[in-house]
């Protein structure tokens, strides 16, 4: 299996099973002499790991992340940054039914169709379990972020939990870390918690919707034609497990406005340009304006339930399966933090990438 690699300057490659004895990532391109120590990526694993509340999965992991190298007496050296997680609640008897029986929804029949072997211990590769070396990786580009552009910030909360959504009039970023779905709208948030509970306890799932914003991202990252700052975020967004749409700015409710209501005007501010509204999401023709980053991405249902579902085995026959184990009702709580991760790796990509073309010169306004 190749494609493990995702970044061009900033280069992460994810490695291990949702079963195997550990798994983690392989971080390279950055930069000598950034503060890094495991507490510094901890506290965003733990914002991911399974087991904190009664609507994620329960299997219970700690997901300590150990800096295997790149790091020497508390700062990187530019050397390859291997990052490791211990699985330590692997419960692999829950897929035996499986082993020869494709889960509707999951990736096992693609994986077989493929390779004609597939892990079936929790999917393998395939498991939103590879998502927490996506996480540390994410952690890693926090500190260099943090060292590079001070200003910058990244936030993700859930917008919307099948389908219900929040009020935007009622959005308090400081609600998102008080509430297990990372919810900015606290009576959204109790209502999901009823919703979700009732799905729960009927062997249902349901999918969601994340918002990611990224504030005080410089203008000038990203380029013309294919290395857009907006196809690379998309193409990350859409690498997540169960991910099945990505909009930036408006997305496709664009479609329905008209171009005077679209075009984000400009007027010239104190500090230079400054725009009236924010459609595109903070890039124009695959470069970043300067104005928050705005992307959103789709997370479907979880598959795994316990309600039968009909499917076919390797032999062609016909049953009925219910898909045993422990999982999230609604994998959408947890890729909050992936995606933030993501917007992570993709922006300081970015910024090394334009500091080796432009070396961060820019074009004259006033």
């Amino acid at each position: 299996m190749s494609f493990n690699t995702f970044g061009h300057i900033f280069r992460v490659t994810t490695w291990g099973e949702s079963h195997g004895p550990a798994l983690g990532c392989t971080v390279d391109g950055v930069p000598p002499g950034v503060a890094l120590a495991e507490t510094d990526i901890q506290p965003w694993m733990d914002k991911r790991k399974p087991g904190q509340n009664k609507f994620t999965t329960q299997r219970k992991e700690p997901d300590e992340v150990r800096i295997l190298s790149g790091v020497f007496e508390g700062v990187t050296t530019g050397t390859p940054i291997q990052l490791m997680i211990e699985n330590t609640d692997q419960r692999s008897k829950d897929y035996g039914d499986i082993a020869q029986a494709f889960r509707p929804g999951h990736a096992d029949i693609t994986y077989h169709q493929k390779y004609g072997i597939r892990d079936y211990r929790g999917g393998g590769r395939s498991s939103a379990r590879e998502t927490a070396a996506r996480v540390a990786a994410g952690a890693v580009a926090r500190a260099v972020l943090a060292r590079m552009v001070p200003a910058l910030r990244i936030t993700g909360y859930m917008v919307q939990m099948g389908v219900k959504g929040i009020d935007r009039t009622r959005i308090d970023l400081a609600e998102v870390d008080r509430n297990p779905f990372w919810c900015p709208d606290p009576v959204a948030a109790g209502e999901w918690a009823a919703y979700l509970d009732d799905l729960r306890l009927s062997h249902n799932s349901v999918g969601a919707v994340i918002e990611v914003v990224a504030e005080g991202v410089p203008a000038g990252l990203g380029a013309p034609l294919y290395g857009k700052l907006d196809s690379d975020l998309a193409s990350a967004m859409m690498s997540i497990n169960a991910v099945k749409a990505v909009e930036i700015g408006d997305g496709m409710a664009a479609a329905a406005l008209t171009g005077v209501e679209n075009a984000d005007e400009i007027r010239m501010g104190p500090d230079g340009p400054e725009f009236l509204s924010n459609h595109a999401g903070g890039i124009l023709g695959g470069i970043s304006t300067g104005q928050p980053v705005v992307c959103r991405f789709a997370v479907k249902p979880t598959s795994s339930i316990l309600t039968p579902r009909q499917t076919i085995n390797t032999r062609g026959e016909e049953l009925d399966l219910v898909t045993k184990g422990r999982h999230d009702p609604c994998v959408g709580i947890r890729a909050v933090p992936v995606g933030e991760a993501m917007m992570a790796c993709v922006l300081l990509d970015h910024l090394l990438l334009d500091r080796a073309q432009t070396g961060g010169a820019r074009g004259r306004i006033g």
